[in-house]
């Protein structure tokens, strides 16, 4: 018996490009307790829903395509699945791939919550890239790189763990050059 928990999920999209860097295999995990009005994945929601699906399917869907950068887990919300995601995350660093995140909290709440959820904080240590915040409708935009809203952020992990701080993904950071017209938070610059 596995000392983790069984992985639910609504689907999975084999190949995308809108879902991080690169071409993707994303993970849309089931169940979400945000329920952001507007959300594109409202199906995803109810925790009662989808299926469960054993983690060496998504590993052997990822051996047969070489042409992965990397993986997504979206949803959902694959923090409310942290535990059960933990060794499919390790997996996938073990093969060399990159890792982005996508979730409803914020990583300062994430972060708060690990003492009492110390898989947040493991799962969150195999990323590369943590899309955070809410979708907020009144923020929507579909200028965006990989994310809906203006509140959300395009977090490099590994800096923000090291540094103890948000540390933006030089991915939105090159956004904002190109577009210096755009109004940014730029209380998300960890500074």
């Amino acid at each position: 018996m596995s000392e983790y928990p069984p992985l639910k999920i609504a689907g999975i999209e084999p190949e995308s490009f809108v879902d991080g860097p690169g071409i993707r295999l994303t993970v849309f995990t089931q169940g979400c307790h945000h329920n952001c009005p507007g959300c594109q994945n409202p199906q995803t929601h109810d925790f009662a829903g989808g299926h469960f699906i054993e983690r060496e399917a998504i590993i052997t869907m990822i051996k047969e395509n070489p042409l992965l950068d990397g993986v997504t887990f979206s949803g959902g919300d694959p923090m409310d699945q942290a535990a059960a995601l933990v060794p499919l995350a390790r997996e996938i660093k073990e093969r060399g791939l990159n890792l982005v995140i996508f979730t409803g909290y914020t990583y300062e709440q994430l972060i708060k919550l690990t003492p009492e959820k110390p898989e947040l904080f493991e799962l969150l240590s195999f990323a590369d890239i943590l899309i955070d915040g809410p979708f907020v409708m009144a923020k929507k935009s579909l200028e965006l790189k990989f994310r809906g809203s203006w509140n959300q952020r395009i977090i490099d992990v590994q800096k923000s763990l090291v540094e103890g701080h948000v540390v933006i993904h030089q991915i939105q950071l090159d956004e904002m050059a190109e577009h210096p017209d755009r109004e940014y938070n730029t209380s998300s610059l960890g500074r």
